[in-house]
């Protein structure tokens, strides 16, 4: 695998797929209702038909995709891929409604059970974030300049490492929420955090977006006790573990696995690599 040639593959579907999305974005578009009434907008399908088409005809390798859109592929068939892609072409479908911004493209390249590399594109924000083991884990603004050819060690020189960080003064320790799914377990979780560490900051932002901020210290934790499905945070794992983060599930502290035949996530916890600092 070049993983090198991989991750410019990666980026360059979420840029065009990021502009399709702003595309519809920019209009007036209907909103329709998936079979578990959340909802689906034009913005999803082109994104989804702009990646597939990119990943599945790429010059280098061809690899399996996985999606929401392909979630009804037999476990028999995908159980056996060695590597494949597992994509939400737009994550956060309920902030791009509210058009507040925070959704996000995301494409994470699997090895069996786990991301070895991650994509997080937010096309309103321009900015990219992006992560592969070897390589790091790194924060673009004006991704916009990304141009066709160009090498990942270009891109990385105009990129932040997350990986390579100093020690900063102390801080709040800062508890991050999804804007659109608040549960009693999450607020159980913010109190006990609080009594752990005294005062604490919460904030709230939506789609894979949270990973992001945790992966570059702008938030400490990230409780999600709700469902969440494989594709909603392969990326995100991918770029918080190649920062230092991790991703564990709430009841075995372990990191998340994926390609489960049942590809909804139990409940798990973000924590960022500077937590350890407090």
């Amino acid at each position: 695998m070049n993983m090198d040639s991989l991750l410019i593959e990666a980026v360059t579907a979420a840029k065009k797929a990021g502009d399709a999305i702003l595309e519809v974005y920019g209009s007036g578009f209907s909103v329709e209702q998936k079979e578990d009434k959340s909802p689906l907008t034009l913005a999803d399908r082109r994104s989804h038909e702009v990646i597939s088409h990119h990943l599945r005809t790429a010059e280098i390798i061809s690899l399996p995709v996985l999606s929401e859109e392909g979630r009804n592929i037999p476990y028999e068939e995908r159980k056996a891929w060695e590597y494949y892609w597992l994509v939400d072409p737009l994550d956060g479908t309920k902030e791009f409604i509210k058009r507040n911004g925070e959704f996000t493209v995301n494409i994470a390249l699997m090895h069996k059970n786990r991301p070895v590399m991650g994509v997080v594109l937010l096309p309103v924000k321009d900015t990219l974030y992006f992560a592969a083991e070897g390589t790091g884990a790194f924060k673009l603004s004006g991704s916009s300049e990304i141009k066709k050819g160009i090498r990942l060690e270009e891109i990385i020189r105009e990129a932040i490492s997350l990986t390579v960080r100093t020690k900063t003064a102390k801080r709040l320790c800062t508890v991050i929420a999804s804007r659109s799914h608040m549960s009693d377990e999450t607020s159980s979780f913010i109190e006990a955090t609080r009594k752990e560490y005294g005062e604490i900051e919460i904030i709230s932002a939506g789609s894979s977006l949270k990973f992001c901020l945790v992966a570059e210290g702008t938030a400490d934790l990230y409780p999600r006790f709700g469902p969440t499905m494989e594709w909603d945070t392969a990326a995100g794992q991918a770029i918080v573990e190649q920062a230092g983060g991790t991703v564990l599930t709430h009841e075995t502290e372990q990191p998340l696995r994926y390609n489960k035949e049942n590809l909804l996530n139990p409940w798990f916890i973000v924590r960022g690599p500077d937590l350890h600092q407090r």
